[in-house]
């Protein structure tokens, strides 16, 4: 148990209630960056639709949904790019859509993001809300939907998906629901290579909960026998509530239950594509290294950039990227400092440090950076502490200028 554990959640009504007004201004945000994209592709003679479900990733998905794995294309530099570096849920949930109603694969994942995207909203807001309150949730919700790459939440990506799992995962390990919380660590880890994050918080929250047991057990043993008078004092005093509130049986093993459960996902995924693929355990670091991706410690992501510096309209993209990761770090560190719950910590590490030092596509990067909302709390906290008025228009200006770039960003090189 947790000092958030014992706190009683909401009902259902109730809080989709208390969430409403971070809901309606998510959807305000998005809706306004929609309108943008379709203005701007419109004076472009493109179609914005087109943007959102049938390019770069998106492609790759439907591909997926439709004619199952096995597609790859080769390249002249040797270079092997397999479908089988797209995690399979988004693809899955596409062809469910299409078999159950007239819309097509990329329509299915455009639908499936936009749902998905507000159950994020929500498990973003329930997380904030639990942790700081509920107008700090709102402030969190506002600043997510308004982030530059924030349009990506509307395409047919998995990023809004897997955001939702996690949110909610990560809620449930903050209400202690371990068996909640493992099965959808288990659907985040067959979403994207990053559910490693989800399994890694439930994993290490749960493991800090088993110890914390021990300790409050061996607490609780030698203040018995060391009370002056056995008869006057109870055998097991009532443990108040706390992070040292002692739990029982049925606890550890609904924990043990989240515990075994939250790996399966990513394990069965990889595995599967190691005995698809013929190379063992390992065959899905040889697709992705078909890509050109893989986690060097961000050797090459700093090599990339000290490229920037060999000319001057360059260096100023270079010091623009110094700015975002130490923004990045900085972020975390005051998360850490503000005693961010253990769950959200190890989440957003290991989130952060997958997007920063992966070895390419280094333009993704902010994208890769969306599911890791906590880092937004302490700025989220900030806004909450400060007046309406001026919370609303900071919020708005950001909105907008988010919103514009968002269209920019499609129409131009867009997301790789």
């Amino acid at each position: 148990m947790t000092d958030l554990e014992t706190r009683a959640a909401p009902t259902r009504a109730g809080a989709l209630r208390r969430a409403a007004p971070a809901l309606a201004g998510y959807v305000a945000v998005r809706a306004l960056g929609l309108l943008a994209l379709f203005l701007w592709s419109a004076a472009r003679d493109k179609s914005a639709y087109t943007l959102l479900t049938a390019r770069w990733d998106a492609l790759w998905y439907v591909r997926v949904a439709e004619l199952g794995y096995g597609y790859e294309v080769r390249l002249a530099n040797g270079d092997v790019h397999s479908n089988l570096a797209f995690f399979p849920l988004l693809p899955w949930l596409e062809r469910l859509v299409a078999a159950v109603s007239p819309l097509s694969y990329a329509d299915g994942g455009f639908l499936v993001s936009l749902v998905s995207s507000l159950a994020a909203a929500w498990g973003i807001f329930a997380v904030a809300d639990r942790v700081y309150g509920r107008r700090a949730g709102v402030c969190a919700v506002l600043l997510w939907a308004v982030l530059p790459v924030g349009i990506v939440q509307s395409m047919a990506y998995s990023e809004s998906l897997f955001t939702a799992l996690a949110a909610w995962s990560l809620y449930a390990v903050l209400t202690g629901r371990w068996v909640t919380a493992g099965t959808l660590a288990l659907f985040a880890g067959l979403t994207r290579p990053v559910g490693l994050a989800v399994v890694a918080a439930v994993w290490v929250t749960a493991l800090a909960s088993f110890a914390r047991d021990r300790r409050a057990a061996a607490a609780g043993a030698r203040s018995t026998q060391e009370a002056p008078d056995a008869s006057d004092t109870p055998v097991v005093p009532e443990a108040p509530p706390g992070p040292e509130a002692p739990t029982g049986p049925g606890t550890r093993l609904r924990r043990i239950l989240g515990m075994v459960l939250a790996p399966l996902g990513t394990a069965g995924y990889v595995l599967w594509v190691g005995h698809h693929t013929g190379r063992g355990p390992l065959g899905y670091l040889d697709v992705q290294a078909g890509w050109r991706n893989g986690f060097d410690g961000g050797w090459a992501f700093a090599r990339f950039v000290a490229d920037k510096f060999t000319s001057f309209p360059a260096a100023l993209a270079g010091a623009g990227l110094i700015i975002g990761v130490a923004s990045v770090v900085w972020l975390y560190v005051t998360g850490v400092r503000q005693r961010q719950p253990l769950p959200l910590l190890v989440y957003t590490g290991v989130v952060t440090a997958l997007a920063l030092c992966a070895s390419s596509y280094f333009g993704s990067k902010p994208r890769l950076l969306l599911p890791a909302f906590p880092l937004l709390l302490p700025l989220a906290l900030a806004l909450a502490g400060a007046r309406m008025r001026r919370s609303a228009t900071v919020l708005g200006a950001v909105a907008v200028a988010s919103a514009v770039y968002g269209a920019f960003w499609l129409n131009g090189s867009g997301p790789p």
